[in-house]
C-alpha cells in the first residue's frame, strides 16, 4: 500500500516531464478509444449530423477534463488565484503562466482525437452527408426532395438495401472524406507552424520575466506540497499526543502487552518541538485560518539574521 501511495504521491509532484509523459498516455488513449470505438451512423437525416458531431467534439471534452483533473497545478492554480490577498500579493503574470500550461497539456489528448476523426472521415460523412448539394451528384436527380434526403442521410450506411445499388453514394462519400482529411491535415499543419514560432520566436521576447514565472510557479506548487506534508507530520504527532493522554490510565496495561510505548517523560520534549507549541484545536484552527487569509510575505531576511 506504501507503494502506491509513493507512486500516486510522484505522479501528483510537479515534474514536468511526468505530467508531459501522462498527456502522452491520454492522447494514446484518446487513438486507442477511438480505434476500439463501433461508430454506427443512425442514417436518419435529422440525427445524423447531431451523432456524428457529438462523436467529434463530446470525447474530447472528457479527456480535455481528465487532462485538467490529473494535472496537479490546474487546484494549485485556482487556489493561488482565489485566495485572499493577505500579506503576499498575487502575481497575475505567473497565473497566466500556470493557466497556459495547463490548458496547453490539457488540450493535447482532445486535439488529437478531433485530428484522428477527421482523417478517418466517418464522423463528418455521418454528420454532414445530408447537407451535400445533390446536383453535383447524378444519381439524384430523378427523386424527390423528400427521397434525396432520405438517400443522403444513408450515405454512411453502405450495407443499406437503398444504397447498396446506388451509383452515387461512393461519390458523395469520397467527396466528403477529402474534405474531412483536408481539414484534419490543414489543422495538423496549423498546429506544428504554430509550434514552431513559438520554440523559435520565444528567445526575442523577455526572458526574464518568463523566467520569473517559471520559478514563482514551481514555487508555488512545491510551497503547498510542502505545508501539506508540514500538516500531515503535525497532525500524527499531535493524534499520538492525544492518544498518549487518553490511555493515561491504561499505561501499565499497554506496558504489559509490549505495545512499545515510550516512558514517561521519554521523547517529549522532542515532540513538542514538532509541534511548535500548537497543542489544542484552536491553535490549529487559527494557524490554518491565518495561512489561508494572510500568507507570510515571500521574504526569509529576518529568518536568515536570527
Amino acid at each position: 500500500m506504501d507503494r502506491f501511495r509513493m507512486i500516486f504521491q510522484y505522479f501528483q509532484s510537479n515534474s514536468e516531464s511526468v505530467m508531459n509523459g501522462i498527456c502522452g498516455l491520454l492522447a494514446l488513449a484518446s487513438v486507442k478509444m477511438y480505434t476500439c470505438f463501433d461508430f454506427s451512423c443512425p442514417c436518419l437525416p435529422w440525427y445524423n449530423m447531431a451523432y456524428g458531431l457529438g462523436i467529434m467534439f463530446v470525447p474530447p471534452i472528457a479527456l480535455f477534463l481528465c487532462g485538467l483533473i490529473l494535472n496537479r497545478q490546474s487546484l494549485v492554480m485556482l487556489e493561488e488565484w482565489r485566495r485572499p490577498q493577505g500579506c503576499r500579493k498575487k502575481d497575475l503574470a505567473v497565473i497566466r503562466y500556470m493557466c497556459s500550461s495547463i490548458m496547453q497539456r490539457a488540450m493535447v489528448a482532445p486535439v488529437v482525437w478531433i485530428i484522428v476523426t477527421l482523417l478517418d472521415g466517418k464522423c463528418l460523412i455521418c454528420a454532414f452527408s445530408s447537407s451535400v448539394d445533390p446536383e453535383k451528384f447524378v444519381g439524384f436527380a430523378n427523386a424527390s426532395p423528400m427521397q434525396v434526403q432520405q438517400l443522403l442521410a444513408k450515405v454512411p450506411c453502405k450495407d443499406d438495401e437503398v444504397m447498396r445499388n446506388n451509383t452515387s453514394r461512393k461519390a458523395v462519400s469520397r467527396y466528403l472524406r477529402c474534405w474531412s482529411q483536408a481539414l484534419g491535415w490543414s489543422i495538423l499543419l496549423i498546429l506544428i507552424i504554430a509550434a514552431f514560432l513559438a520554440r523559435w520566436l520565444r528567445p526575442c521576447f523577455n526572458q526574464a520575466t518568463l523566467l520569473q514565472a517559471r520559478h514563482w510557479s514551481n514555487y508555488i506548487d512545491i510551497e503547498q506540497k510542502i505545508f501539506e506534508e508540514t500538516c500531515c507530520e503535525h497532525s500524527r504527532l499531535f493524534a499520538h499526543k492525544c492518544i498518549l493522554h487518553f490511555f493515561e490510565s491504561m499505561r501499565q496495561e499497554i506496558k504489559l502487552h509490549s505495545f512499545g510505548l515510550p516512558r514517561e517523560g521519554e521523547g517529549a520534549e522532542g515532540e513538542e518541538d514538532l509541534l511548535r507549541g500548537i497543542t489544542d484545536q484552536d491553535q490549529v484552527n487559527k494557524l490554518l485560518k491565518m495561512w489561508y487569509y494572510e500568507k507570510p510575505p515571500l521574504d526569509v531576511s529576518q529568518v536568515t539574521q536570527r
